[in-house]
């Protein structure tokens, strides 16, 4: 039963819930078709953060966009950071006749279905293959489809601690980490490389003028239906039974905002917070910008996408390597020790990129890359890939270790708002600062700076050409890196304190914990 209590030392009302000892050892009977129905609706909300992902790419290929222009394409992704906003709102409201988790289910997944529709019928207007893309409908669309995704991932994270038996919860957490990276993988290396008529030509020896594998109507018209059938075998025949959990009582929209500002109220939670509202500020122009700027340089987005489908069996694998880390008692110590490298590799990457264009041949429309660069392209990202892989994954077990089991999933989402909002916040002020620290000049007019639209077409109607002679790519590289730097001397010593700090002072309320409830499992969200 939830019952409101006092710490001696706070004046704020918190919630004390009780927790059932685990008893019974897992047994998939009876939940391996619940297994796979989550799994396949992680997929689904996978697919709109790889087509978010792919799409950048696509239009820098056009090179009729600018980094000011990704800038506000990066927007598109902010919905899954700031959910956590609305979250309380999907857990607390809801109809009994329709199933808790359904109510939002089905309604979000039908517009999704209907916006995808949309989407396949006017793509072809918004992204032409000649001129200018209509970027103000591409952003909203996928803004739309990604709160749309972002908040049925709360229903759905939710659903999954209620939909599996009760012996059978800790497998929840398997599912998203199979079922995101399957739909991000379908979005956005099978969604470019699909409808790229440069892949059918190079690698399936089709003939030039007769385009991709599939259109990119066909390819989000049939993503649609797989949602909507999905969504129809659902709300036909998988019921949810109204249930509450043992010891539990419903706890209002009013009570969950309430909790989240007792928790925010934490001293150590306010420094955690800015912490990880900084923590990606080293990375941000190495992970957003440099595939952009390999694309400028002339390597394929194809040829990208390709090299990204390795990564991808990484993400698959690499956990499998690192346990020991993972479920060590300091992983954020695993993490500080792997920042300094990680930070440092960035600066490899830059390197790469500034002697790529060296490196490979371009003539007009044609580019010859040689094998070895592939090689070195591949091993330079796969290390890059794995140590992000690696300090995500130990932050993800930090955050499990300083969470509340009592509320867990609000902990949880909680960390990882501020985790992704300190990625997206630094990833469209990058783009933004690249764009204006970027200078060009006229080939055949020192005079001109080719600053606005007008210069530019001035410039070409001269039969002169905008050139980059200062990229302001690698000044950005140099400010992030310095961020890093600083970021990791500044709170360095203050994370590795925090992960030793008993888990009594990480609570809103003042009841110690069992052994059996401090290793109750952590369910880790995609998100």
């Amino acid at each position: 039963m939830i019952k409101p209590t006092k710490h001696k030392d706070d004046s704020a009302e918190v919630y004390v819930v009780s927790l059932k000892s685990k008893s019974e050892k897992p047994n998939l009977d009876g939940d391996r078709l619940n297994i796979f129905l989550l799994i396949l609706l992680y997929i689904i909300q996978g697919f709109p953060i790889g087509v978010s992902t792919a799409l950048p790419l696509i239009l820098q290929s056009k090179e009729t966009i600018t980094y000011e222009d990704q800038a506000a394409f990066s927007i598109a992704l902010w919905p899954y950071s700031i959910k956590l906003l609305w979250a309380p709102i999907i857990d607390a409201l809801y109809i009994n006749s329709i199933g808790r988790r359904k109510s939002w289910l089905l309604p979000l997944q039908i517009l999704m279905g209907v916006t995808f529709i949309y989407m396949a019928n006017n793509m072809d207007d918004w992204l032409p293959e000649v001129g200018k893309p209509n970027l103000k409908m591409i952003v909203r669309m996928i803004f739309a489809v990604n709160f749309l995704s972002a908040t049925q991932d709360i229903a759905v994270d939710g659903w999954s601690l209620s939909v599996l038996k009760k012996k059978n919860v800790s497998y929840a957490s398997m599912c998203p980490s199979i079922g995101v990276p399957i739909g991000m993988f379908i979005g956005s290396v099978c969604f470019t490389l699909l409808v790229s008529e440069h892949f059918s030509v190079k690698y399936l020896g089709a003939i030039i003028g007769t385009g991709g594998v599939i259109t990119m109507k066909s390819f989000f018209n049939i993503w649609a239906i797989i949602i909507l059938l999905l969504t129809l075998f659902i709300g036909l025949f998988k019921k949810e039974k109204y249930t509450k959990e043992d010891g539990h009582e419903k706890i209002s929209v009013f009570q969950n905002y309430k909790l989240l500002w007792e928790i925010l109220k934490l001293p150590r939670i306010k420094v955690l917070a800015l912490a990880l509202l900084t923590i990606k500020i080293g990375f941000t122009a190495t992970e957003t910008v440099t595939n952009l700027k390999l694309v400028d340089a002339g390597v394929p987005k194809d040829d990208i996408m390709i090299i990204n489908s390795v990564m991808y069996v990484i993400k698959f694998f690499f956990p499998m390597f690192i346990c020991k880390y993972i479920t060590s008692s300091t992983p954020m110590s695993y993490h500080l020790k792997m920042t300094p490298v990680r930070l440092i590799w960035g600066i490899v990457f830059a390197v790469l990129v500034y002697y790529t264009p060296s490196l490979i041949y371009k003539k007009e429309e044609f580019v010859t890359i040689p094998y070895y660069y592939y090689i070195i392209l591949g091993l330079v990202s796969t290390i890059s890939e794995m140590l992000s892989l690696f300090l995500m994954l130990t932050l993800l077990a930090f955050f499990c270790k300083i969470s509340d089991p009592h509320f867990g999933g609000t902990y949880m989402t909680l960390y990882n708002t501020f985790y992704f909002l300190g990625w997206l916040i630094p990833n469209t002020f990058v783009l933004k600062l690249i764009d204006i620290l970027t200078l060009n000049e006229c080939s055949n007019d020192a005079q001109n700076t080719c600053y606005t639209k007008d210069l530019k077409s001035q410039c070409q109607a001269n039969g002169g050409s905008c050139e980059i002679y200062v990229d302001g790519y690698y000044i950005s590289m140099f400010i992030c890196t310095t961020l890093g730097f600083i970021w990791y001397f500044s709170f360095r010593n203050i994370l590795k304190k925090y992960q030793l700090v008993d888990l009594y002072h990480w609570m809103v309320h003042g009841k110690q914990l069992s052994n059996e409830e401090v290793n109750e499992p952590c369910i880790i969200s995609s998100q």
